[in-house]
């Protein structure tokens, strides 16, 4: 049966997120996000059947226009470098209701193992095979050494790329270091570790 095309979905979403950051997901009242959203539980059942699926569709709704903007910058055409660096610039301009659900991500993440299956099969559609076809691309080229297990390869871009940016956004001026680049100078500075290393070269000998 098709839906009613209404405003009550998204309102539902939107109060599931407060509720879902300030309680968790299991915590959560589905009362009280049907009374934020001026709406019925009912009104969840029938979009939601599950708070999971709540839950999911919290995600999806930031997640898929972070997908977006990644296909954009990661699409085949572009030198891996090139792609790379507006993979980790785009991450660098996160909305903050983008960081708010990433945080709440890693949290539920860490204590359902239902939730990190789901999440990992989405993310597997998004912007991990998104960014293990520009790696891969990469490697096969020869731009990206094939003497590390792509897998490591792909671990270690995704850490430096939502990791560093989340720990930056999130701390903010706290941050202990001083003078840590940011947006596109950061990007390219990140791109640059992954891809040539940290090594200072060895004078010839």
């Amino acid at each position: 049966m098709t839906r009613p095309k209404t405003d009550i979905e998204p309102r539902i979403v939107h109060a599931a997120r407060e509720r879902f950051l300030s309680d968790g997901v299991d915590g959560a009242s589905l009362r009280a996000i049907a009374r934020d959203a001026s709406t019925s539980i009912g009104m969840i059942y029938y979009y939601f059947p599950t708070k999971d699926d709540l839950f999911l569709a919290v995600v999806e709704e930031v997640y898929a226009v972070l997908v977006a903007d990644l296909e954009k910058v990661l699409a085949p055409g572009s030198p891996v470098e090139d792609r790379l660096r507006g993979a980790f610039g785009r991450l660098a301009k996160m909305s903050d209701d983008e960081v708010k659900v990433i945080r709440l991500i890693v949290r539920e993440a860490l204590v359902s193992s239902s939730r990190l299956g789901r999440l990992l099969e989405r993310f597997s559609r998004g912007h991990i095979a998104l960014t293990f076809g520009a790696l891969a691309e990469g490697i096969g080229a020869g731009k990206i050494t094939d003497r590390v297990h792509p897998a490591v390869i792909m671990v270690a871009t995704l850490a430096m790329g939502v990791g560093s940016q989340m720990v930056l956004r999130i701390s903010g001026e706290r941050f202990p270091v001083p003078g840590v680049p940011k947006g596109e100078k950061l990007a390219a500075q990140l791109t640059d570790i992954l891809l040539h290393g940290i090594a200072a070269e060895r004078p010839n000998t």
